[in-house]
């Protein structure tokens, strides 16, 4: 079957599904190309190639939901689509929420959103790899004590999204994006540490240069080696941008409309109250042009949309899909997502801190005891009390300098101290992703040592 043929494809199926006897339906079609190139201590490791194609279709009869998924779009393939989404609705509990969006609430955003770089596809295989083994040898030619590596990839993904459903949506999209990482390992006597970096955008011409990102990842391993444990104390607590992300990821699980709904949230019920420091303004906003969290529209067919979330310290809004926002008597915010098989869930755009003044160097100098955290492990957050644990490892400040490397530590407090006691936001916002923090100064945590 031809490309141009699938949007035709996603409306046949709607048809189809509606003369088997849904009342409402919803197709999406999705395929994509993906590429890595892996190089390890300079020689290439493994080369993967993958393609895929596949739909999905979720039926609605009367309040009763069905959906089945396909990897096959031959005749039969749709044929089986549909009916097993029907005799799933046959067999589902009624649900008095469920449903697509009213037709008004449906659309996509217009104009050029960069979210596909035709010079992704263009790129050589070779190139790929020859971009992987310099980011490699940048880092192991960067010190003396960078004596292994973990090794370096290259990789491209190319996609495209089709989406309809009966109330009269029809749109699609394409996508790409590539990205290149490297991990070099440092050692200098009994101590041995290794760390990373990379870079990603939606075209290669937005990739930082190879010999950066293993100068840079190099120089990371590097501070990290001869970690001391230090002293339990309370301290101002810097996050990098990095550390600080994973911040965000628990911000979205309590702004999440299913965990307010269920009250597993510590933010459940907070609408327009103060609930962190005035220099907290944390933004959803899918229609960034180039980066990754954009679309024209949500799973659902929903424009996408800038949201506010919480406004210099106050809640203003959650994250809702319909089902959601029907739940909680709200509106939704055009954050459906899901797979090709399945109700919509809830996801987010670009969601991100809005950025500060201050640079991080001088975050670090305003400290004269403090810890300033590269990297967090383990899962120690809990979403409904907002109780906050988690081991980590970065440098001690010492007379606003970084002094030396701390490993094998906890942070603990709690979100809702955390967010109050947010003191300052650095100004160096950089998307890596679709989530994106910049370093953030938290006034007072414990970190537990020996």
């Amino acid at each position: 079957m031809s490309q141009n043929h699938l949007p035709e494809l996603a409306q046949d199926v709607i048809r189809r599904a509606l003369a088997a006897g849904a009342t409402d339906a919803e197709c999406t079609i999705a395929e994509g190309d993906e590429f890595s190139a892996n190089v390890r201590m300079r020689e290439l490791e493994n080369l993967k190639e993958a393609g895929s194609r596949g739909a999905g279709l979720r039926i609605l009869r009367g309040r009763y939901t069905g959906s089945s998924y396909t990897s096959d779009l031959s005749a039969d393939g749709i044929a089986q689509l549909i009916r097993s989404a029907i005799e799933l609705a046959d067999i589902t509990t009624e649900d008095p929420h469920a449903g697509l969006p009213e037709p008004d609430e449906l659309g996509s955003i217009p104009g050029k959103l960069g979210l596909y770089s035709p010079d992704v596809e263009q790129l050589e295989t070779e190139f790929k790899i020859d971009s992987a083994r310099r980011a490699e040898d940048a880092a192991l030619s960067a010190d003396p004590r960078i004596f292994n590596s973990e090794g370096a990839s290259f990789e491209t993904h190319l996609g495209r999204h089709i989406f309809a459903n009966s109330r009269g949506f029809a749109g699609e999209y394409r996508s790409s994006y590539c990205s290149l990482s490297t991990v070099p390992v440092a050692k200098d006597g009994d101590s041995m540490e290794r760390d990373y970096w990379y870079t990603m955008a939606r075209g290669f011409a937005g990739l930082e240069a190879p010999e950066h990102v293993g100068r840079t990842a190099a120089g990371r391993a590097l501070r990290r080696l001869h970690p001391v444990k230090v002293e339990t104390q309370k301290v101002p607590v810097i996050f990098d941008q990095q550390a600080a992300r994973s911040l965000l990821d628990n911000l979205f699980e309590a702004v999440h409309g299913m965990s307010v709904y269920r009250h597993e949230s510590f933010l459940a019920g907070r609408l327009g109250e103060k609930v962190a420091s005035d220099c907290v303004t944390l933004i959803d906003d899918g229609t960034l042009p180039g980066l990754f969290g954009t679309s024209p529209f949500d799973d659902e067919g929903v424009p996408s949309r800038r949201t506010v979330v919480i406004d210099r310290g106050v809640l203003k809004s959650y994250l809702l899909n319909t089902y959601a926002a029907r739940k909680l008597g709200l509106k939704t915010t055009g954050n459906a997502s899901r797979g090709l098989a399945g109700n919509a869930g809830i996801g987010h755009g670009n969601f991100f801190l809005e950025k500060g003044v201050q640079t991080p160097e001088e975050l670090i100098t305003g400290v004269s005891n403090g810890f300033f955290v590269t990297e967090l492990m383990g899962f120690g957050v809990n979403i409904v009390t907002g109780d906050y644990s988690r081991g980590a490892s970065g440098l001690w400040i010492r007379n606003g300098e970084l002094a030396f490397a701390v490993s094998e530590v906890t942070i603990a407090g709690n979100l809702k101290d955390m967010l109050m006691g947010l003191e300052a936001v650095g100004s160096d916002l950089e998307f890596r992703g679709s989530t994106a923090a910049p370093t953030l100064k938290i006034g007072e945590m414990t970190v537990g040592g020996r």
